[in-house]
């Protein structure tokens, strides 16, 4: 099936924590779209790549907020 080999849209979504520059950004979202299109063999123009940055106060680990950990 052709839809199967390629034809679909993938969404990647990314959660981090905020603090990453847009350069950053732009180069993570280029490295994933590679990866898909080799993988699944999907075009570039059909990859999708949602970032969600998240604030250190919205962020918990063991029922601690990032915010509140000491770096």
């Amino acid at each position: 099936n052709s839809r199967l080999q390629g034809g679909l849209m993938p969404i990647v979504q990314i959660h981090m924590l905020e603090g990453r520059d847009l350069e950053k950004k732009r180069i993570l979202v280029k490295k994933i779209t590679d990866v898909i299109m080799e993988v699944c063999g999907s075009p570039a123009d059909q990859v999708r790549v949602i970032l969600s940055d998240m604030a250190l106060h919205d962020y918990a680990v063991g029922g601690v907020l990032k915010a509140d950990l000491k770096k």
